[in-house]
């Protein structure tokens, strides 16, 4: 008889070196197709010789709040899934480690590695499916397979997971799961003048927006009133800029005193403002927000055509659908904030584009 006891699996950090003797899956077809995994062929299945589903879980996520959770979810989760799949869970031990949680998961042929957590956790997960530059692969016996990622929100934000009118239930995402089906989702991609690439999947922005973001993580223990926490501080010797902006490799083109620019993938940041409103995981374009000479005042005025997504029509803002955008200071201060999914990640200049399909994701 098949052991339907779920496994707990504790994934080593890969080094550098050994990730090297590693191949890369080549460029990805856009094939959006919505596909359902065959009980008879799926390689997660039990006794099938797969690398079943990986669960990674941010054990500090909403002070603690996400372990609690995802333990009483569990027995469910073992009870909906374990007939058929090899399930692991693997707790992260800080930063980072989700993405090398991930990339080991993906080259020991996992079916699916899924974010347990908020948008911290799967923004770490998202990063691990890429390495160098390039979509990590299965090391070993089929350079083709591809793992699915998936999500089961129960963190702080759940900002992605409202793009896709999914609700914070983790019952409603064990089911996703157990259905199987799938779907090809855009990725962004960040790139400055040195370092490795960066990745997103919800919403990246520019100046005040970023420096907010950079000030609610340190506040994450009042729940969603970091964000607010975040505003506050922000505007603390926030001065609005003015930038060079090209899109999509044409020329160069200044907007003055920019106040804050959103890059969305999806919809929603900070706890449910929906800053880019037609922004869609699955149409190959990224949407650009740009707000101009802004004031406090003005934030306070017009948050809730923010939070409802009716912004775009409002004085000072402009919208536009895009691939690719850089980002420069007229006058280089090396200060102004950029981040990803609440992520810091330092300063302008930097260039955002999209990766169309590059994710299959359960849906």
């Amino acid at each position: 008889m098949v052991n339907r006891i779920a496994v707990t699996m504790a994934m080593p950090r890969p080094s550098l070196a050994r990730a090297d003797h590693h191949p890369m899956a080549p460029d990805l077809n856009i094939d959006r197709t919505v596909s359902r995994g065959s009980s008879s062929s799926s390689s997660a299945r039990k006794g099938g010789g797969g690398g079943g589903i990986v669960f990674v879980v941010n054990p500090k996520g909403a002070n603690g709040r996400t372990v609690e959770e995802w333990k009483k979810l569990l027995p469910h989760l073992r009870s909906r899934l374990g007939r058929d799949y090899n399930i692991y869970e693997s707790f992260t031990s800080g930063p980072s480690h989700a993405m090398d949680i991930t990339r080991e998961a993906i080259r020991e042929e996992a079916d699916a590695v899924v974010a347990v957590g908020g948008d911290g956790t799967l923004h770490e997960v998202v990063n691990g499916f890429f390495w160098a530059g390039k979509p990590v692969c299965a090391c070993e016996h089929d350079r083709n397979k591809t793992t699915a990622l998936g999500l089961i929100p129960l963190g702080t934000g759940s900002d992605f997971a409202r793009t896709l009118c999914w609700r914070n239930d983790p019952h409603e995402a064990v089911e996703r799961i157990a259905r199987g089906l799938k779907t090809r989702i855009d990725v962004g991609v960040i790139n400055g003048d040195i370092g490795e690439p960066h990745y997103f999947i919800n919403v990246a922005d520019i100046h005040l927006s970023a420096k907010a973001g950079y000030y609610a993580s340190r506040y994450k223990q009042f729940g969603n009133l970091c964000y607010i926490i975040g505003a506050l501080r922000g505007f603390m010797g926030h001065t609005n800029r003015d930038f060079k902006i090209k899109v999509n490799g044409g020329e160069w083109k200044v907007f003055p005193q920019v106040t804050a620019i959103c890059i969305g993938n999806a919809k929603y940041f900070g706890g449910g403002m929906k800053i880019t409103p037609n922004a869609d995981p699955r149409d190959g374009n990224l949407e650009v927000v740009i707000l101009q000479n802004f004031k406090w005042y003005d934030f306070i005025l017009k948050l809730h055509r923010l939070y409802n997504g009716t912004h775009l029509s409002v004085k000072n803002v402009t919208s536009m659908r895009v691939q690719s955008i850089e980002v420069e200071e007229v006058e280089d201060s090396g200060s102004v904030y950029v981040q990803s999914d609440g992520e810091h990640l330092g300063f302008l200049p930097r260039k955002f584009s999209i990766l169309p399909a590059a994710i299959e994701m359960l849906c």
